[in-house]
């Protein structure tokens, strides 16, 4: 693969600098910028880390808002000449685990729109297959489903970072 990759997944944990790191990767790219927020502001506590997250980018950002319609926002804001962030896909896949959607269908319908897509994507996701075995149903099914997206979207990203107590590692390019 030659020059920049036009997908990149970020993976890592909690509080890792994903987001830190996926940012800058965007804004390398272009200064016409569009981030995909999937989290909604259900409490308290949810609020103040989104507005966190909007404090940190400045006006040549524009936010939308794609709590469970991601891939037709992808569509939407994809085909064009700005670099597209999408943080984070296991907020999506909470989102759509508990609107009780058919995971695998709109993991592929992302996959789709990532593949049709001509605009640089940077996707944000959570490795949370490094952790303890969950003790319920719901946390299992929800592990299991974020491993196996990470899993295809990985292997349809032109690379993949991992980011550990904030330093970024490339860990494929495809």
């Amino acid at each position: 693969m030659t020059g920049d990759p036009r997908t990149i997944l970020v993976l890592g944990g909690a509080r890792s600098g994903k987001s830190r790191h996926a940012q800058a990767l965007a804004e390398a790219r272009s200064p016409a910028r569009v981030f995909i927020a999937t989290a909604e502001a259900a409490d308290a506590e949810m609020h103040a880390r989104i507005a966190q997250h909007r404090a940190d980018r400045d006006a040549t950002w524009r936010t939308v808002e794609a709590a469970i319609a991601l891939p037709e926002a992808i569509r939407a804001h994809g085909a064009g000449g700005d670099v597209v962030l999408v943080d984070c896909l296991t907020l999506w896949l909470s989102n759509l685990l508990l609107a009780e959607m058919d995971l695998e269908a709109a993991g592929a319908a992302l996959l789709d729109a990532t593949a049709a897509a001509t605009a640089p994507i940077v996707f944000v996701s959570n490795e949370v297959g490094f952790g303890i075995v969950p003790d319920n149903a719901l946390a299992r099914r929800f592990r299991d489903a974020a491993g196996r997206l990470n899993q295809r979207l990985a292997a349809q990203c032109d690379a993949t970072d991992l980011v550990v107590a904030g330093i970024p590692l490339r860990i494929s390019p495809r």
